[in-house]
């Protein structure tokens, strides 16, 4: 990029960060700091903050605080492997935390896990009921809140401030990919979109965000048809994909839902070609031009095997951010891998491979969250 551009793209992030960021909660002091040092990141730097790393083990690698604290990781997603007991994970994200106030971001760091309930659980602790139980209750609302509750109380307490959760897969046959591991609230669209709702006011109450995922919808994959394995084309018309899949969407987005995540199946009905996190067509067309989502949309493991006819991780990244994906989660548990797709969308950026426009409103949407959760 030359120094002229650069000059442009640093007035476009100061545009845009001055647009979103606002909607956070942070100090009327912060904010011009923030958006004017949203302009002296370097291209790294900026996609950095696109990407969360993942790591191996139980203990924080010096390498992963290093690239925090030089402003070169915007985000963490920890794993199970990553977690002994409540205190130690306490530790490990406290020490993140104090690398990003050395880092020349002001922002906070995004840590996310996965706290569904029931088997789905990275941290000891709740919610303790599946999906599928809360959605067979008595009272499935209730319930969906009492766990929402659980969710946030307990990530808020550990520092956690992102859950990839709730599930709004909407699963078709007992034992199928969802139902294995009770991990949809029902067959029943309704139950799942009230259940749903109610989950993402009671955990964003206690100040950590939700992940409505994986859009379009799951729900229809057989149990042999899993992402993270290899390709999954599903065949729901697109009547089906929208009464059916999409339909707790609308009310998860009315609770204020922060992210949606979506999915790396194929839905040829929406889009013949390429998976959803790759698609223009559902990620720009369906659910923000459709459904008219505004916040922050999140992938699934970009190493998921899905992608792999596709190109590498660091191409496929290139490929989601240009769909219209702002924070691109990186799975293998490797620092390096991290840094490799960081350096991937820092080149095409600077190559004009990607929108200055577009990624720099990603930037302000993300920004915009740190803040809400700060």
């Amino acid at each position: 990029m030359s120094r002229r551009g650069a000059l442009f793209a640093g007035a476009g992030l100061a545009a845009a960060a001055a647009g979103l960021v606002s909607a956070g909660p942070a100090s009327a002091a912060s904010r011009p700091a923030a958006q004017s040092e949203l302009t002296r990141l370097t291209p790294r730097q900026q996609a950095a903050q696109r990407v969360v790393f993942s790591y191996p083990g139980a203990t924080v690698p010096r390498s992963l605080l290093d690239l925090i604290a030089e402003g070169l990781a915007g985000g963490v997603i920890l794993f199970g492997d990553n977690v002994t007991s409540l205190a130690q994970i306490t530790a490990a994200v406290a020490a993140m935390k104090e690398a990003r106030r050395r880092s020349p971001v002001s922002s906070p760091l995004l840590v996310m896990t996965d706290q569904e309930g029931g088997e789905v659980r990275r941290i000891p602790g709740g919610p303790t009921l599946s999906e599928k139980q809360i959605g067979e209750s008595a009272h499935p609302s209730a319930a969906a809140a009492d766990a929402g509750r659980q969710a946030g109380e307990l990530l808020r307490g550990a520092g956690v401030n992102v859950n990839l959760a709730p599930v709004l897969d909407v699963f078709r046959t007992p034992g199928d990919f969802d139902d294995e591991f009770q991990r949809s609230y029902s067959s029943d669209p309704r139950v799942a979109a009230r259940c749903g709702a109610a989950f993402i006011r009671a955990q964003q109450a206690h100040g950590v965000a939700a992940t409505a995922k994986h859009f379009p919808g799951l729900g229809s994959a057989t149990k042999e048809q899993n992402t993270d394995v290899g390709p999954v084309t599903l065949t729901a018309s697109r009547a089906q994909l929208r009464s059916i899949d999409e339909y707790p969407y609308p009310p998860a987005i009315d609770a204020g839902v922060r992210l949606v995540m979506v999915s790396w199946a194929t839905y040829p009905h929406l889009d013949p070609d390429r998976p959803a996190g790759l698609s223009e067509r559902i990620v720009k067309g369906e659910l923000r031009g459709r459904l008219g989502f505004r916040g922050v949309t999140v992938t699934d493991a970009i190493n998921a095997g899905a992608l792999t006819p596709f190109g590498t991780e660091s191409q496929n990244a290139v490929s989601a951010a240009n769909a219209g994906m702002d924070l691109i989660l990186e799975c293998t548990r490797s620092v390096s891998a991290g840094v490799t797709v960081v350096d991937g969308l820092a080149k095409a950026l600077t190559d004009d491979r990607l929108s200055r426009s577009e990624f720099d409103a990603a930037i302000a949407r993300i920004e915009a969250l740190r803040w809400a959760l700060s």
